[in-house]
């Protein structure tokens, strides 16, 4: 798995999820979907994404005098481990989590962007639920949701599929938790 530095980055994350869910992409197709990306910087993010094994060559083919290499996600390293999320500070978390939202937000704003948007009739989606759950419970439910999600992440373009990102947050309620809870005011 990745550490958090290679991952938790504004650019390295918009490539990842750019990644995910497609076949393989090139570099160039990669700036044509992340157009406000400099060319430049596109190819130094994909290139530490490489190195740390993030992203890995599928393919690579000569095209006018140089190599062109198509990429795809390693899912098992595009994860933050539990252990290096255990090691992270206030101020870490604080860091990824504002990059995980603006990642959102400008894949919100993308799609908003384009004329023929019809968020009711294209099935966006944005809740927010709670629940009371156990650390065993909570455990259970997050390993079920990653099932339901990998279980159709193999899916291919096609058929009336359309491509949509789901992105999770889980975050403790401290504010409700039960009076006679231990750490509660």
């Amino acid at each position: 798995m990745a550490n958090a530095n290679e991952l938790i980055h504004p650019v390295r994350m918009r490539i990842l999820q750019t990644l995910l869910g497609a076949d393989e992409l090139t570099t160039a197709q990669l700036r044509d979907r992340l157009p406000d990306v400099a060319s430049a910087t596109m190819y130094r993010h994909v290139a530490a994404l490489a190195q740390a094994g993030v992203i890995e060559v599928v393919s690579e083919r000569p095209v006018r005098g140089t190599v062109e290499r198509s990429y795809r996600v390693r899912q098992e390293q595009a994860l933050v481990d539990p252990d290096t999320r255990d090691a992270m500070g206030t101020e870490d978390h604080r860091r990824a989590f504002t990059v995980f939202s603006a990642a959102v937000m400008g894949d919100f704003e993308r799609y908003l962007s384009h004329e023929d948007a019809e968020p009711a009739r294209e099935n966006v989606l944005y809740r927010q639920g709670a629940v009371w759950v156990t650390d065993e419970e909570f455990t259970s439910l997050v390993d079920e949701i990653e099932a339901a999600v990998a279980r159709r992440t193999h899916t291919t373009p096609g058929d009336g599929r359309a491509r949509h990102l789901l992105s999770l947050v889980f975050v403790p309620d401290k504010a409700a938790a039960h009076p006679d809870e231990p750490g509660t005011d």
